[in-house]
């Protein structure tokens, strides 16, 4: 790499990481702990790209990022934060942030996306910044997540949601699909526009198709569960798109399963398949996001308090957690958010306990088994479809060195997790199941950082 790179971050760890890294690939580096300084380096013309994180003592670095713009169309800013939620990828995006990542990041990808940056330092200047301020767009939305799949969604999202294209929103029941859909909406450009959930007897009813594209107008017209809508109502779909002018609404669908096993099976139109392939966001499910229980939790408690105004402010211990993050939760995030309202009306003193929460865990419906024999239920087709997902991601660009160690983590992590809470904790059993070394095992979770917890079994 060869350019001079500006970082701003106020934590002198990561300026020092960065120095160094950048400095050894070739780089010069000016590195500051304030936005005013760095705000000046730009106006002196000095600098290729930037590094800048958005939380800073004297500023917000996405809030900077329309007077650099000014300042320097051409130069780009990378934008790195802690505040791992979507308003943070959306207003990164919306400014126009060269590119977007969470901390923590991994350097290897970040010295990748730095060095395109120096290299596209001479690109015409993006598109100015929406007018709305981040008062006028409250940060109070439940679609949160620090895990790699819910940043990657987080991304992908904020790429596509200008685009006119048609949008197609794949997950479980309770992940959060319409919330995605509103959200694409709410903060796209066609947020002063209608957005309408296009229901059966809409599509049914003799003049429907034509009411619901006057209602939109052009905004957003949502069918949710497409598979499940019958023929007729799929052929008023294929006629309302193919009616639709420039100009018009922009069409999302929502559904749970696989669409091309939906039209190998004949539960959905070939013509309406192909009109649906525009844009497809994957949600995953709560089961592959575990580590973002806590921060779910944290929101959903914050919201149920404030409802309620209570003067104690609603906790998990952290035997409650374990158990939380222990269950499979087959509803999802709607689910826990269900399920925590509950919980919330027993808590004494604002603390939800292990036993309250196994009491309440005890009492929801168990998740049916997954009917196996075909080859889309394999273990290994699941895992070559989320690492084709992976890679897609990544666009034209290859991921980040050592994929194979980390796709093994991955796999080894939930699977000593789930086998630790089959046996209940007992790592003698454990390893017996597992059919490895009980000091194996224990290495394994020392090395994983698995927080095992003696207990009843949950599953």
């Amino acid at each position: 790499m060869d350019g001079t790179v500006l970082v701003a971050d106020d934590d002198r760890t990561i300026r020092t990481v960065l120095t160094q890294a950048l400095t050894r690939a070739g780089c010069r580096v000016h590195a500051t702990s304030s936005l005013s300084t760095l705000m000046r380096w730009v106006a002196e013309g000095k600098g290729d790209a930037i590094i800048t994180d958005v939380v800073m003592p004297d500023g917000n670095g996405i809030e900077m990022l329309p007077k650099i713009k000014e300042l320097r169309a051409d130069l780009p800013v990378i934008v790195i934060s802690a505040q791992n939620t979507i308003m943070t990828a959306i207003q990164a995006t919306e400014a126009k942030a060269f590119d977007y990542l969470p901390k923590p990041f991994d350097l290897p990808d970040l010295m990748k996306r730095t060095a395109r940056a120096l290299e596209q330092t001479d690109q015409a200047a993006r598109r100015a910044t929406r007018a709305q301020t981040e008062n006028e767009r409250p940060d109070d939305l439940p679609l949160v997540g620090r895990t790699v799949v819910m940043q990657a969604l987080f991304r992908s999202l904020a790429q596509i949601m200008h685009s006119n294209v048609p949008m197609l929103i794949v997950g479980e029941t309770g992940t959060g699909k319409t919330l995605i859909a509103k959200i694409a909406h709410d903060y796209s450009d066609r947020r002063a526009q209608p957005f309408v959930v296009a229901t059966a007897s809409d599509l049914h009813a003799m003049d429907g198709p034509e009411r619901i594209l006057a209602r939109a107008k052009s905004g957003t017209i949502v069918f949710d569960e497409i598979s499940g809508l019958d023929s007729e109502s799929q052929v008023n779909i294929v006629r309302m798109i193919d009616a639709s002018r420039e100009g018009g609404p922009r069409f999302v669908a929502t559904t749970q399963t696989n669409l091309a096993q939906a039209l190998k099976q004949g539960q959905l139109r070939q013509d309406l398949y192909y009109r649906l392939g525009g844009a497809t966001l994957t949600v995953p499910t709560l089961r592959e996001r575990v580590d973002d229980i806590a921060l779910l939790n944290a929101h959903f408690l914050a919201n149920i308090s404030n409802e309620s105004g209570a003067d104690t402010a609603l906790f998990l211990s952290p035997d409650a957690l374990d158990h939380m993050r222990a269950y499979r939760w087959p509803g999802n995030v709607r689910q826990l958010e269900n399920a925590l309202r509950r919980l919330a009306l027993g808590a004494q003193g604002g603390q939800i306990t292990a036993s309250d929460v196994e009491m309440m865990l005890a009492e929801q419906p168990e998740e049916p088994p997954v009917a196996g024999g075909t080859d889309s239920d394999r273990l290994s087709a699941s895992v070559g479809r989320h690492l084709r997902r992976y890679f897609d991601l990544h666009g034209g660009m290859l991921p980040p060195n050592g994929l194979y160690a980390r796709i093994l983590r991955e796999i080894e992590t939930p699977l000593i997790e789930i086998a630790l809470e089959a046996t209940g904790g007992n790592q003698a059993k454990c390893a017996d199941l597992l059919g490895i070394n009980r000091n194996t095992l224990r290495k394994k979770i020392a090395e994983l950082d698995i927080h095992v917890t003696r207990r009843r079994k949950l599953m």
